[in-house]
Protein backbone atom coordinates (compact mmCIF):
# COMPACT_ATOMS: atom_id res chain seq x y z
CA UNK A 1 0.00 0.00 0.00
CA UNK A 2 1.59 3.32 -1.05
CA UNK A 3 2.22 6.02 1.51
CA UNK A 4 0.25 9.27 1.15
CA UNK A 5 2.30 12.19 -0.20
CA UNK A 6 3.65 14.74 2.24
CA UNK A 7 1.67 17.99 2.32
CA UNK A 8 3.70 21.06 1.37
CA UNK A 9 2.67 24.68 1.30
CA UNK A 10 2.87 26.95 -1.72
CA UNK A 11 2.34 26.27 -5.40
CA UNK A 12 3.68 23.06 -6.83
CA UNK A 13 5.84 22.84 -9.92
CA UNK A 14 3.00 21.07 -11.68
CA UNK A 15 0.64 23.93 -10.85
CA UNK A 16 3.09 26.50 -12.19
CA UNK A 17 3.74 24.45 -15.33
CA UNK A 18 0.02 23.90 -15.88
CA UNK A 19 -0.57 27.64 -15.52
CA UNK A 20 2.14 28.39 -18.05
CA UNK A 21 0.79 25.76 -20.44
CA UNK A 22 -2.73 27.15 -20.06
CA UNK A 23 -1.47 30.66 -20.75
CA UNK A 24 0.34 29.45 -23.85
CA UNK A 25 -2.79 27.69 -25.10
CA UNK A 26 -4.97 30.72 -24.46
CA UNK A 27 -2.62 33.11 -26.22
CA UNK A 28 -1.83 30.68 -29.02
CA UNK A 29 -5.50 30.54 -30.03
CA UNK A 30 -5.85 34.21 -30.89
CA UNK A 31 -6.75 35.30 -34.39
CA UNK A 32 -3.94 36.48 -36.63
CA UNK A 33 -5.90 39.65 -37.45
CA UNK A 34 -6.86 40.67 -33.90
CA UNK A 35 -7.13 44.34 -34.83
CA UNK A 36 -9.23 43.83 -37.97
CA UNK A 37 -12.63 42.94 -36.61
CA UNK A 38 -14.78 44.57 -39.25
CA UNK A 39 -15.63 48.05 -38.05
CA UNK A 40 -15.44 47.58 -34.29
CA UNK A 41 -11.80 48.67 -34.05
CA UNK A 42 -12.54 51.73 -31.91
CA UNK A 43 -14.19 49.78 -29.06
CA UNK A 44 -11.44 47.16 -29.23
CA UNK A 45 -8.75 49.85 -29.09
CA UNK A 46 -10.49 51.51 -26.14
CA UNK A 47 -10.72 48.18 -24.34
CA UNK A 48 -7.04 47.46 -24.99
CA UNK A 49 -6.08 50.90 -23.69
CA UNK A 50 -8.19 50.35 -20.56
CA UNK A 51 -6.59 46.94 -19.93
CA UNK A 52 -3.07 48.32 -20.48
CA UNK A 53 -3.72 51.28 -18.18
CA UNK A 54 -5.10 49.01 -15.47
CA UNK A 55 -2.19 46.56 -15.81
CA UNK A 56 0.35 49.41 -15.65
CA UNK A 57 -1.35 50.87 -12.58
CA UNK A 58 -1.44 47.49 -10.82
CA UNK A 59 2.23 46.87 -11.60
CA UNK A 60 3.12 50.36 -10.33
CA UNK A 61 1.21 49.66 -7.11
CA UNK A 62 3.10 46.37 -6.70
CA UNK A 63 6.36 48.19 -7.36
CA UNK A 64 5.43 50.59 -4.57
CA UNK A 65 4.96 47.60 -2.25
CA UNK A 66 8.46 46.41 -3.10
CA UNK A 67 9.84 49.90 -2.43
CA UNK A 68 8.10 50.08 0.94
CA UNK A 69 9.32 46.59 1.84
CA UNK A 70 12.95 47.44 1.07
CA UNK A 71 12.57 50.72 2.91
CA UNK A 72 11.16 48.97 5.99
CA UNK A 73 13.70 46.13 5.91
CA UNK A 74 16.88 47.11 4.03
CA UNK A 75 18.33 43.66 4.75
CA UNK A 76 15.82 42.27 2.22
CA UNK A 77 17.13 44.49 -0.59
CA UNK A 78 19.50 41.88 -2.02
CA UNK A 79 16.68 39.32 -2.24
CA UNK A 80 13.95 41.71 -3.43
CA UNK A 81 15.81 43.98 -5.86
CA UNK A 82 15.92 41.48 -8.77
CA UNK A 83 12.16 40.85 -8.46
CA UNK A 84 11.51 44.57 -8.04
CA UNK A 85 13.49 45.29 -11.22
CA UNK A 86 11.29 42.84 -13.15
CA UNK A 87 8.13 44.47 -11.81
CA UNK A 88 9.52 47.83 -12.91
CA UNK A 89 10.01 46.40 -16.43
CA UNK A 90 6.40 45.20 -16.34
CA UNK A 91 5.21 48.74 -15.59
CA UNK A 92 7.13 50.00 -18.62
CA UNK A 93 5.92 47.12 -20.83
CA UNK A 94 2.32 48.14 -20.15
CA UNK A 95 3.15 51.76 -20.95
CA UNK A 96 3.09 53.09 -17.40
CA UNK A 97 5.53 55.06 -15.34
CA UNK A 98 6.59 54.29 -11.78
CA UNK A 99 5.49 56.81 -9.21
CA UNK A 100 8.22 56.98 -6.56
CA UNK A 101 6.62 55.99 -3.28
CA UNK A 102 9.53 55.66 -0.89
CA UNK A 103 8.52 54.64 2.61
CA UNK A 104 5.60 57.03 2.84
CA UNK A 105 2.23 55.61 3.68
CA UNK A 106 -0.66 56.23 1.28
CA UNK A 107 -2.51 59.51 1.92
CA UNK A 108 -4.86 59.31 4.89
CA UNK A 109 -3.06 56.38 6.52
CA UNK A 110 -0.56 56.34 9.34
CA UNK A 111 2.62 54.40 8.62
CA UNK A 112 2.36 50.93 10.12
CA UNK A 113 5.00 49.55 12.41
CA UNK A 114 7.60 47.68 10.37
CA UNK A 115 6.61 44.05 9.96
CA UNK A 116 8.98 41.15 10.30
CA UNK A 117 10.92 40.02 7.23
CA UNK A 118 8.81 36.87 7.07
CA UNK A 119 5.57 38.90 7.12
CA UNK A 120 6.86 41.24 4.42
CA UNK A 121 7.85 38.34 2.16
CA UNK A 122 4.49 36.65 2.70
CA UNK A 123 2.58 39.86 1.92
CA UNK A 124 4.57 40.35 -1.28
CA UNK A 125 4.03 36.72 -2.26
CA UNK A 126 0.27 37.04 -1.77
CA UNK A 127 0.20 40.33 -3.72
CA UNK A 128 2.16 38.78 -6.60
CA UNK A 129 -0.10 35.71 -6.73
CA UNK A 130 -3.33 37.74 -6.62
CA UNK A 131 -2.11 40.01 -9.39
CA UNK A 132 -1.02 37.00 -11.43
CA UNK A 133 -4.48 35.47 -11.02
CA UNK A 134 -6.21 38.71 -12.08
CA UNK A 135 -4.01 38.90 -15.17
CA UNK A 136 -4.82 35.32 -16.13
CA UNK A 137 -8.53 36.21 -15.84
CA UNK A 138 -8.03 39.34 -17.98
CA UNK A 139 -6.66 37.21 -20.84
CA UNK A 140 -10.22 36.41 -21.92
CA UNK A 141 -10.92 40.05 -22.80
CA UNK A 142 -7.50 41.01 -24.14
CA UNK A 143 -6.58 41.21 -27.83
CA UNK A 144 -3.76 38.97 -29.09
CA UNK A 145 -0.55 40.87 -28.39
CA UNK A 146 -1.76 42.24 -25.06
CA UNK A 147 -2.99 38.76 -24.08
CA UNK A 148 0.49 37.40 -24.74
CA UNK A 149 2.04 40.15 -22.62
CA UNK A 150 -0.47 39.55 -19.82
CA UNK A 151 0.23 35.81 -19.91
CA UNK A 152 3.98 36.38 -19.76
CA UNK A 153 3.74 38.85 -16.89
CA UNK A 154 1.24 36.61 -15.06
CA UNK A 155 3.68 33.70 -15.33
CA UNK A 156 6.49 35.90 -14.02
CA UNK A 157 4.27 36.99 -11.12
CA UNK A 158 3.46 33.38 -10.25
CA UNK A 159 7.19 32.66 -10.25
CA UNK A 160 7.84 35.66 -8.01
CA UNK A 161 5.13 34.48 -5.61
CA UNK A 162 6.77 31.07 -5.44
CA UNK A 163 10.24 32.51 -4.82
CA UNK A 164 8.95 34.87 -2.14
CA UNK A 165 7.10 32.06 -0.35
CA UNK A 166 10.18 29.82 -0.34
CA UNK A 167 12.02 29.74 2.97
Amino acid sequence: MPLPPLARSGPRRRTLLASLAGAALLTGCSDADDGADGGSGAPAAAQEKRLRTQAARESADLLGQYDRAVSARPALAERLNPLRAEVERHVKAFGGAHRPSGAAAPPGRKPAAPASEKDILKALSVAEQRLSDRRMSALVDAPGELARLLASVAAAGAGHAYLLAKD
